[in-house]
């Protein structure tokens, strides 16, 4: 069967290939402050200045891509690219909104690895550390906001964070009961679970969708090309990692970073803050690859660069490569394991574009699926609380232990270990964010350099 795809061959109304992949360069370029700073940027460019998409076909695609597992801002642009121009465009889209921050975070892993010891580096790291705690603070409530919009997605937003927290459940479980939530609050109790498209009334934009702008061209959607699809993005997902397993052994570091990211891509629903905390304590107190400290480190230069939020991948896995790099050197460990978390982070984001995008009228409709999302995004609310919990008390206290109590973890910090420069970043930082709607960038540098004077203070006293 085929249906009709409002989307590849814009090359046939005027957009040349050379224009569009310029255009992404910008994007990718511009694409600092997380998700919405990065959606933002694309409304902005491509529906606003360009007018190469309407407002309501913008929506619809961004609709399906907060569906997704996996970055929706790198999503969103390669499925506007696959609009625009077929796979190529989506191709390019997607790859070219990744590549500034993997180049980024990548040389500043070298850096931090390198030279973590020096005065202003650890300065730097120490003010980003305490102001990144305050981001997550900011986008907590941003989105709480947004999903907790009646009793039912507080009980669920509550219970995820015990589950997480104090019970210490996997993610991806908690996950998948807030999905089985939804699904049973679409049959029996509707009115709590369902979600407004938020689309509006249409406007003059998204008539060039409905006419001229996006040719009108069939697209199948048939077994045979989803076979097709498939075939090829899972060999590009897992032969990869079957050749390292076969090369290296099913205990070397590569293999553990290659499998667990991939585990990983499946399940980062809601955006890269309602995994950080899944994949800080795997990374901290399962595999040992970096301390707490070290992973908001890592988190301050996601923030700090253009690019998904879930690059923070790369830092991860360099460090643990660094660290055990065997018989290798290590900054080359480092950069090998950095292009492959980057590698099974992404390849993923692509598999889910190219299959479902022609689905996507089906999807967009279906109400058990809304309300699904929405009781997974107030999961994620308290997956995100649990997320500024386990930063707050690893940053504002030098010392901290785990005790388990009747199968409950807690986490005491010692309060004799209190770090007050910390302290006073973090408060002025989240007033700065959320009462003066300053940049993340800004507060970011400003922390930085608070950091380094003290750390300079400190050295001199």
């Amino acid at each position: 069967m085929n249906a009709s795809r409002s989307d590849a061959g814009t090359h046939s109304q005027g957009i040349p290939f050379g224009d569009a992949v310029r255009v992404w360069l910008r994007v990718a370029a511009l694409s600092f402050g997380g998700p919405a700073g990065q959606i933002a940027v694309m409304h902005r460019i491509l529906v606003e200045e360009k007018r190469w998409i309407g407002e309501q076909r913008f929506l619809h695609a961004l609709n399906y891509c907060m569906v997704l597992p996996g970055p929706e801002a790198q999503q969103l642009a390669t499925y506007i690219g696959w609009l625009l121009h077929g796979t190529r465009g989506g191709l390019v889209a997607g790859s070219l909104f990744v590549l500034p921050g993997f180049l980024s975070i990548l040389a500043l892993s070298v850096l931090y690895a390198g030279f973590r010891d020096l005065t202003v580096v650890d300065g730097l790291f120490f003010g980003v550390q305490a102001a990144v705690l305050a981001v997550v603070v900011q986008a907590l409530v941003r989105i709480g906001q947004r999903a907790l919009r009646n009793s039912r997605m507080v009980a669920i937003a509550v219970a995820a964070f015990v589950a997480i927290f104090f019970l210490t459940l996997p993610f991806p479980l908690i996950v998948v009961t807030a999905a089985c939530i939804g699904f049973l609050g679409s049959r029996f109790d509707r009115a709590h679970f369902s979600i407004s498209s938020g689309h509006g009334s249409k406007t003059s934009a998204d008539a060039l969708d409905d006419a001229s702008e996006i040719a009108r061209q069939p697209v199948e959607t048939s077994i045979r090309r989803a076979v097709i699809v498939s075939s090829i993005w899972l060999s590009l997902w897992f032969v990869p990692l079957i050749a390292i397993v076969l090369l290296l052994g099913a205990d070397d570091v590569f293999v553990e970073i290659g499998i667990f990211f991939s585990k990983l891509a499946v399940v980062t629903f809601g955006g890269a803050y309602a995994v950080l905390a899944y994949m800080a304590q795997a990374a901290v107190e399962q595999y040992g690859w970096l301390s707490p400290g070290e992973m908001l480190d890592g988190l301050g230069m996601a923030e700090s660069t253009p690019g998904p939020l879930i690059q923070v991948v790369q830092f991860v896995a360099f460090m643990g490569a660094f660290r055990d790099a065997g018989a290798l050197d290590p900054y080359l460990a480092g950069i090998f394991a950095s292009v492959l978390a980057t590698w099974v982070t992404f390849v993923p984001c692509f598999l889910w574009i190219f299959l479902g995008a022609p689905y996507i009228e089906r999807l967009r409709e279906n109400r058990t699926i809304a309300a699904s999302l929405s009781a997974i995004t107030a999961a994620v609310v308290g997956v995100m609380l649990n997320l500024a919990a386990w930063f707050a008390v690893h940053v504002l206290f030098a010392s901290v232990r785990e005790e388990r109590l009747y199968g409950v973890r807690w986490l005491i910090p010692d309060l004799g270990t209190v770090q007050p420069a910390s302290l006073l970043i973090a408060v002025a930082a989240a007033v700065a964010l959320i009462r003066y709607k300053m940049g993340v960038l800004y507060v970011l540098g400003a922390a930085a350099g608070v950091g380094v004077l003290t750390q300079f203070s400190l050295e001199v006293g």
